[in-house]
């Protein structure tokens, strides 16, 4: 039978997957048992801005929502945090039933007294990045092809190094979590990203994109509480079709579409469904 993992790590184009040897078997599992042991306020950290679309992307804010949904029916409390160019799309798809908290672009001091500032104010039991650039090497922030975005993206890393309880989905290896396997990245010419985010997290998961690295989290999590807390096909894809309306893009073409790294609607609802079988297969 094929597992969590497998299922999000299909169609595997960037040679993300070679870091699986790296990690726990159960990688998913592993990231969700911090979850199930640490209950309370929980911060979920997303957006990956486009520069040549000035725009943030679609994979990681439907994922964090969806993350945060099921959270919120096992009764922690959710917090969204992004910068400018993603908080606001979040708060409209999010309404009032979360809070959503935007993290300024500033310099290092400032951003790690603002992290600080947050951690002890929601006193949070975890701390998740989805889909959320982090400092490379040069404290820099960096795409896929090299460009520097730093002008662009909060640091939000400081909410990780400055706390005990951190798991984080990525896909390309320029995420916060990617400080994990970074000598393994930078080092093995399969996988694309050249300079990868030093940042550290507890647990790691990597998936084809980090959306289904989302799902992958909520179906381990769904196992180990005996329920299924995945999203409907209906509202994942409704979740995905209102932030492209609010001006997210598919982050291969660029362009205000309801493609997640190029994958179409029906290819990402196959991966959830699939999740939702495996779940199923276990009496789930």
């Amino acid at each position: 039978m094929e597992t969590i993992e497998d299922i999000i790590l299909d169609h595997d184009g960037r040679g993300i997957s070679l870091l699986r040897e790296h990690l726990p078997v159960d990688f998913c599992s592993q990231a969700a048992d911090i979850l199930v042991k640490k209950s309370g306020t929980v911060f979920i950290v997303t957006g990956f801005y486009i520069l040549a679309a000035e725009a943030t992307e679609t994979d990681g804010p439907p994922g964090a929502v969806v993350i945060g949904e099921a959270l919120s029916k096992l009764g922690y409390k959710v917090i969204y945090i992004s910068d400018l160019y993603t908080t606001p799309l979040i708060s409209s798809v999010v309404g009032n039933t979360a809070e959503v908290i935007d993290f300024p672009i500033a310099l290092n001091q400032e951003s790690s007294d603002f992290a600080n500032q947050l951690l002890e104010k929601y006193q949070p039991s975890v701390v998740v990045a989805i889909e959320r650039c982090g400092f490379t090497d040069e404290y820099k922030f960096r795409n896929m092809h090299g460009e520097d975005i730093s002008n662009y993206n909060a640091k939000t890393d400081y909410l990780f190094m400055n706390h005990e309880n951190t798991l984080a989905i990525g896909d390309g290896g320029n995420e916060i979590g990617m400080g994990n396997c970074d000598d393994i990245i930078a080092n093995d010419p399969k996988i694309l990203i050249k300079k990868p985010c030093v940042t550290k997290v507890n647990e790691l998961i990597i998936a084809t994109t980090s959306n289904w690295g989302g799902y992958g989290l909520i179906a381990s999590l769904s196992e180990k509480k005996g329920i299924n807390l995945l999203p409907s096909i209906k509202r994942e894809i409704e979740i995905l079709d209102r932030f492209v309306e609010l001006g997210a893009v598919d982050g291969v073409s660029q362009k205000c579409v309801s493609n997640v790294d190029g994958f179409s609607k029906e290819e990402n609802s196959d991966i959830l469904q699939r999740l939702h079988g495996y779940l199923e297969s276990i009496g789930i």
